[in-house]
């Protein structure tokens, strides 16, 4: 199984990351992409991806940390793309939800990141916090790119639209709470091609480990179970698939070493 999208430079998860990652092995989590969201822990979700060689990482510019980052950094951004643990940019995107930072400046951000991704030949990973609309209309310059909506907790048409315009959908512990009857309809539905897994910890712990406040890799188990019930298929079919899905937009090689 992979989880597709956690933060593993999370100081609540760094500071116990060998604990982390020997829990997400015993329970069956064999690779992991961590997100770096400003440039405060790019580097160190680097590191981490760079220590454990079943960890790649992701790096952006979050748009809730937008108004709090120098836009000259994102030459930063192009060279830290080379290094070989990472494997995307982002997360980036829109969010309508939270007020902190200006929507034109999301909007620099996202349309500087998309540019960068189009010209190194990138995936993304898109935040989309009720601006689901607002993103598919920017990215729509940018028919050449790889994207993965993570977190999706939407409505079935916006769903719809994502998957129309050829993108992934991730889908975290949500679908596990009691309160989400139509994400597990939607979850249902999903082409097989288009469905990943992710915790986004150390953030939204899944059923039944929600007293579990610092969520970790693990527990991407428990989020593939739900998904697993909703389609009406085994984990192992589940496993298959995500990590299949989450290997080809990431270009991640998992085929044994030699």
């Amino acid at each position: 199984m992979m989880d597709t999208h956690c933060h593993l430079s999370d100081p609540r998860l760094l500071e116990q990351i060998d604990g982390v990652m020997q829990r997400a092995s015993d329970a069956g989590v064999n690779q992991i992409v961590t997100i770096g969201t400003h440039p405060g822990d790019w580097e160190s979700a680097v590191e981490v991806a760079a220590k454990y060689s079943n960890v790649r990482c992701a790096i952006g510019v979050h748009p809730n940390y937008c108004h709090q980052v120098d836009f000259n950094l994102i030459p930063l951004l192009r060279g830290l793309q080379t290094n070989p643990s990472v494997v995307a940019l982002g997360e980036m995107g829109l969010d309508n939800f939270h007020a902190d930072a200006p929507r034109d400046l999301q909007r620099k951000f996202f349309v500087a990141q998309l540019d960068l991704a189009a010209e190194l030949n990138r995936p993304v990973v898109i935040h989309s916090r009720s601006a689901i609309d607002d993103c598919l209309e920017v990215m729509k310059s940018y028919p050449s790119l790889s994207a993965v909506y993570h977190c999706f907790t939407g409505k079935s048409a916006e769903a719809d639209r994502i998957i129309e315009a050829g993108y992934m959908i991730g889908i975290t512990g949500v679908v596990t709470f009691k309160n989400a009857p139509e994400l597990r309809q939607i979850v249902a539905r999903i082409p097989a091609d288009r469905i990943v897994v992710e915790t986004d910890a150390p953030w939204l712990s899944p059923e039944p480990m929600r007293k579990q406040k610092i969520n970790e890799p693990a527990l991407v188990m428990h989020t593939a179970a739900a998904v697993a019930a909703a389609r009406g298929i085994t984990l192992e079919e589940v496993d298959q698939i995500t990590t299949a899905n989450a290997s080809r937009l990431y270009q991640w090689d998992l085929s044994p070493a030699r």
